[in-house]
């Protein structure tokens, strides 16, 4: 049997409302669970093209990720709440200073699940209280779209670039969702509004767009310098500049942005020491200093290997000279995507040095990846 509020419904949303904002929440909005019957076919049309790489848990996942019905069928409403995450400066300018690592704006800080879960689970349990419904929380940790679902409740709409923009904080939100088997009333889905603009599009320095609205993960930047484990592409490593974590390109030249103010949420500004890393520091880390270093942070996830490979490209797109001998040091890393990336930022660094230095570590080298980079016989 479904929950029935026991207060009169607008006077319960009202009262979550008002608990999501003095909590921190800048975005309320609530959509039927089956707000998006269109779904589960656009996911498998994208599935089938092969857009999430490898990501392979898109594909597990995919009969619950396409519904919230489909991972929870008593599940009636899902209440969708956003957290303005807007940067206090332009997070592009920092592309034209090549000796310094881009780290893009949401992993800046403290990693946002562990922020937004505990305020989710409160407005979740003054649900409960007030519905005796059955409730669960998600942020970005389970099969469910949040982006079209926060759509359905009127948040926003999906851009061009795939990421929800709102009228009131363009690009800049955090979602997290509550399912309930309470039956809520639904806000009205907000309208598409990018009209004639694809800035998002044409900033792109991959061509991840294979057209508005579709996003390609594989030449994404943000998916291959977090997601992806093996080496960067050839073909990407170039446009990825010093983008280290991330890429705020689509997101950043959005006209939106215009309305959109700093966080409100202290924890969500940046940390000072990763809004203008030093390559120079950030390839001399290791495994305890990185730890440290991105304690709380998203970015320690991916790990110092995928992290290094990312921070050796970088440098090899950076022009500076000084940087050889530490990239030089990278040569003998224990883990071959590391090499792999030193002999790429060597060879693009100091093609000279590189010559001289092939023969002799070719002669040890076991890995067939890191012996293409010292050839140049890679895909």
């Amino acid at each position: 049997m479904n929950a029935v509020p026991t207060l009169p419904a607008q006077t319960l949303v009202a009262e979550l409302r008002a608990r999501a904002t003095a909590l921190g929440f800048d975005s309320f909005g609530i959509a039927a669970a089956n707000a998006r019957p269109d779904l589960p076919a656009k996911l498998d049309a994208a599935l089938a093209a092969g857009w999430h790489g490898d990501m392979d848990w898109m594909a597990e996942t995919a009969e619950r990720r396409g519904s919230p019905n489909g991972m929870w069928p008593e599940a009636k409403s899902v209440i969708l709440l956003g957290i303005n995450y807007g940067p206090e400066t332009d997070p592009l300018a920092i592309l034209g200073e090549k000796s310094l690592g881009s780290i893009s704006v949401y992993a800046r800080n403290r990693d946002y699940h562990e922020i937004i879960k505990g305020k989710l689970k409160e407005i979740a349990g003054l649900l409960a209280r007030r519905t005796a419904a059955e409730v669960k929380v998600f942020v970005d940790t389970a099969p469910l779209m949040e982006k079209p679902l926060a759509e359905a409740a009127g948040l926003g709409w999906q851009g061009k670039h795939t990421v929800l923009v709102s009228r009131e904080f363009g690009s800049w939100l955090f979602l997290g969702a509550i399912l309930t088997s309470a039956e809520l009333p639904a806000d009205a889905p907000h309208a598409e509004s990018c009209g004639s603009c694809t800035r998002c599009l044409d900033i792109c320095p991959t061509n991840a767009f294979p057209a508005p609205f579709q996003l390609e993960a594989r030449r994404c930047l943000a998916y291959l310098t977090v997601e992806h484990k093996g080496p960067i592409p050839v073909e990407f490593r170039a446009p990825m500049g010093n983008r280290i974590y991330g890429c705020d390109d689509c997101l950043a030249v959005c006209p939106w942005n215009k309305f959109a103010s700093i966080s409100r949420e202290a924890r969500l500004r940046a940390r000072p020491e990763l809004e203008r890393p030093a390559l120079a520091e950030l390839v001399q880390l290791d495994d305890a200093r990185f730890r440290a270093l991105f304690a709380g942070s998203p970015i320690k996830r991916i790990g110092l290997a995928r992290f290094l490979r990312n921070a050796l490209i970088a440098i090899g797109n950076s022009d500076d000279a000084t940087l050889i001998p530490l990239v030089e040091a990278r040569l003998d890393a224990g883990d071959a995507l590391v090499r792999g990336a030193a002999v790429w930022a060597l060879r693009r660094l100091a093609p000279a040095r590189a010559a001289e230095l092939s023969l002799a570590y070719r002669a040890r080298e076991s890995d067939s990846s890191v012996m293409g980079e010292w050839t140049g016989d890679i895909a």
